[in-house]
């Protein structure tokens, strides 16, 4: 059974960072390309960053230069490095595999 946890969340002021983390059991991430995601208040799941099996990394425009996105094979986690952060940012952060899998969430408040 797979499943992901998401953490790292947090209430920062604009301009700080945060780091997020995503544990995977059930399945190999290093195998697998793995997204993260958010969801701002009232609006639709975006991608934000992905990461495939290669090591491929890819960015959301409105997070480019911001946002880094890494996978520790040892540890089976994907990782969101988020520096100057904007209120913009804020939401639900989730991490997805293979389409059908994902997190619970963890919650990213960019104060203004």
């Amino acid at each position: 059974q797979v499943q992901l946890a998401e953490s790292g969340g947090g209430l920062v002021q604009t301009g700080g960072s945060l780091r997020l983390s995503c544990a995977a059991s059930g399945i190999i991430f290093s195998l697998n390309a793995v997204g993260w995601y958010r969801q701002a208040p009232g609006k639709q799941r975006e991608l934000v960053s992905s990461i495939s099996s290669g090591g491929r990394t890819n960015y959301a425009d409105s997070v480019k230069g911001r946002f880094t996105i890494s996978r520790d094979n040892a540890k089976n986690t994907v990782y969101l490095q988020m520096n100057s952060l904007k209120p913009e940012d804020t939401g639900v952060y989730y991490c997805n595999v293979l389409v059908n899998y994902w997190g619970k969430g963890t919650l990213v408040t960019v104060s203004s």
